[in-house]
């Protein structure tokens, strides 16, 4: 169990893999890592870099 909400069970051992199952709340996103690694790039992507502001020369 993680949490109260999210629950992971193996499914099979098949040699040397492990197939895992997740149980979650439906507004929880569950990705494989790798997945999850190319959303956050693709967020980063769109958003828009802002402009540095020009520095303000002091009043004399």
């Amino acid at each position: 169990m993680i949490g109260d909400d999210i629950e992971v069970s193996v499914l099979s051992i098949m040699g040397e893999k492990v197939r895992i199952g997740i149980q979650a709340p439906r507004d929880i996103p569950v990705f494989r890592k790798e997945v999850y690694l190319e959303i956050q790039q693709e967020k980063d992507a769109a958003t828009p870099v802002a402009a540095p502001t020009p520095a303000r020369e002091a009043a004399s």
